[in-house]
């Protein structure tokens, strides 16, 4: 598909917007970008591999700037390296079972659930219980987000960052930790669909990269601003009215 010089500007800027959001406060990304382009009336095999792709590059962008200012540490043997790798490898699995099922499930069945999951998730955040960390939790947490990443181009960020959360990391580890999570999850989800879908024009991609990739430098510094307190507030916000408007979606 080819796209005019004005629309790959436009892509561009709906994908800063997202993005910015997305490296500040580990979700919105796709889960905003994948249902305005669709609806906007471009293909869903070509707006989900576009987002997986755009969505990975940022993310790698983000998670260096996240380390160097301090919200996460990526050392070798630090604990936000680990909770990053076992987030990836059940992602992985995630992300195989949805590449399986992406033909045989109902999009609206798919959108509802993760409304009501994301939804959930903010009112806990909310509600401000505590819950003890385990890694079963964390594990558990990246099957289920990249379940969803891998079948709607959404719904890995809002799930993984309230998940860690609740399950009681301190919510700038849980930003930049999802976001670099998220990055090879997206990139074994965009080879599934080369694999399985060729065909694949970068025109769109390449016009949310570049958007992508410049918010992904001044989100993290947002991050970094917030106290971790506040932090968790508004990503209790964000997730309860993202779990609002999907459900409205698929109601209304």
């Amino acid at each position: 598909m080819e796209l005019e010089l004005s629309v790959c500007i436009g892509l561009a800027v709906v994908a800063f917007v997202c993005e910015l959001i997305d490296s500040s406060l580990g979700m919105m990304y796709g889960t905003i970008l994948s249902p305005v382009l669709i609806i906007i009336g471009f293909p869903p095999l070509l707006v989900v591999p576009s987002i997986l792709i755009s969505q990975a590059l940022g993310g790698f962008i983000a998670a260096g700037f996240h380390h160097q200012l301090g919200n996460v540490y990526f050392s070798r043997r630090s604990v936000d390296s680990k909770a990053v790798f076992i987030i990836t490898i059940f992602g992985i699995i995630g992300v195989a079972a949805a590449l399986s099922l992406a033909l045989n499930i109902p999009s609206w069945v798919v959108t509802l659930y993760i409304g009501v999951l994301v939804l959930a998730m903010g009112a806990i955040i909310l509600s401000k219980r505590e819950f003890s960390f385990s890694w079963k939790k964390l594990s558990v947490v990246g099957l289920i987000s990249s379940f969803n990443k891998a079948m709607s181009g959404g719904g890995f960020g809002p799930v993984v960052s309230t998940g860690q959360i609740i399950s009681g990391v301190d919510s700038k580890n849980a930003v930049g930790i999802t976001t670099l999570a998220e990055a090879p999850i997206c990139i074994a989800a965009f080879i599934g669909y080369m694999l399985f879908h060729p065909g694949f024009t970068w025109n769109m991609a390449i016009a949310l990269i570049v958007g992508a990739g410049i918010a992904a430098t001044l989100g993290p510094r947002i991050t970094s601003r917030f106290h971790s307190p506040k932090l968790r507030t508004a990503i209790g916000i964000l997730a309860l009215a993202l779990g609002v408007w999907t459900i409205a979606k698929v109601i209304l």
